[in-house]
């Protein structure tokens, strides 16, 4: 299986911190989902999607860690322009998975069972259950309608997906989509999720951060 990890964000939200180099339980935010990955005995090749900027300190990472499995690629202006240009690095793979590299607590088994049902359906997504209650919202903010919680799932990565359906799928894509399912979903493809991680959480915010390094300190 081949692995894209995309992590050429600009960290906006993190008042010009870049989140993916910032220290968690004694090791760089990025480097936590790219080790998991270079251990996994089902992955082949990792192509870690960079922006411009960071691709020499990305090179350092890949020297100094041993990651023998990357290759660095630079990035695009949108994360669907990333994955793009990852997906263009990926060779001879049946499968290709997913992953934002701004959510360090990927685990083996998250890629495992991921990798089992794309085995069969061709595309499977982690999710977890959502716990809150949802409102649809119009535009001056008043409630339209309560939405049925029992069949909200809130996605995640990884996203693992037949290697043709993946690369069709954002071949064809036009429109601006969030995520790797929703090119797929575009497409007519079924799409099944899977019980993700509510560990699994993605640093967008200086609150997840602080979030992260509390979950780190259990992992």
């Amino acid at each position: 299986m081949g692995v894209v990890i995309v992590a050429a964000g600009t960290s906006q939200r993190m008042s010009g911190i870049n989140k993916l180099f910032v220290p968690l339980r004694g090791k760089l935010l990025l480097t936590w989902s790219v080790d998991t990955c270079q251990k996994s005995n089902l992955i082949q090749q990792i192509v870690l999607v960079l922006s411009d900027k960071d691709l020499v300190r990305g090179q350092k990472l890949k020297e100094g860690r041993g990651w023998s499995k990357v290759t660095l690629c630079p990035g695009g202006a949108r994360r669907q322009d990333s994955v793009r240009q990852g997906l263009k690095q990926i060779r001879n793979c049946d499968l290709v998975m997913i992953h934002d590299g701004a959510r360090p607590f990927l685990t083996l088994n998250l890629i495992e069972d991921g990798l089992k049902i794309a085995g069969e359906i061709g595309a499977a997504v982690a999710a977890v259950p959502v716990k809150d209650t949802i409102k649809l919202a119009t535009d001056e903010k008043l409630i339209e309608k309560t939405l049925q919680r029992d069949r909200l799932w809130a996605a995640q990565t990884p996203q693992i997906f037949n290697f043709d359906i993946i690369t069709r799928a954002y071949n064809n894509l036009a429109a601006e989509v969030t995520d790797d399912a929703a090119a797929v979903e575009r497409l007519g493809y079924k799409v099944q999720l899977y019980m993700g991680d509510y560990r699994n959480i993605k640093v967008t915010t200086a609150e997840d951060l602080a979030l992260a390094r509390i979950i780190a300190k259990n992992m």
